[in-house]
């Protein structure tokens, strides 16, 4: 009984501690898209370009040439 009580917790800790991870990778990734979209030296090109830059950069580092999910198609809210 003790050793179920202890795998729940550890697995509470390692869900918690991913959740924190993903929560984190995603944060940093809105703030690069917000500072592409927020740059007041671009022109509303250049931020299109900016935030395409960040996308590609996320694809690369990722090796995700696609993307899953698409608004409208696969998503439901």
């Amino acid at each position: 009984m003790a050793s179920a009580a202890v795998n729940r917790d550890f697995v509470s800790a390692v869900i918690d501690e991913l959740a924190l991870g993903i929560d984190h990778a995603v944060e940093c990734w809105m703030a690069k898209v917000e500072q592409a979209l927020t740059d007041t030296r671009l022109t509303t090109l250049g931020r299109l370009n900016a935030v395409r830059e960040v996308l590609e950069d996320y694809k690369c580092v990722t090796g995700k040439a696609r993307l899953g999910c698409r608004i409208g198609a696969d998503f439901q809210s």
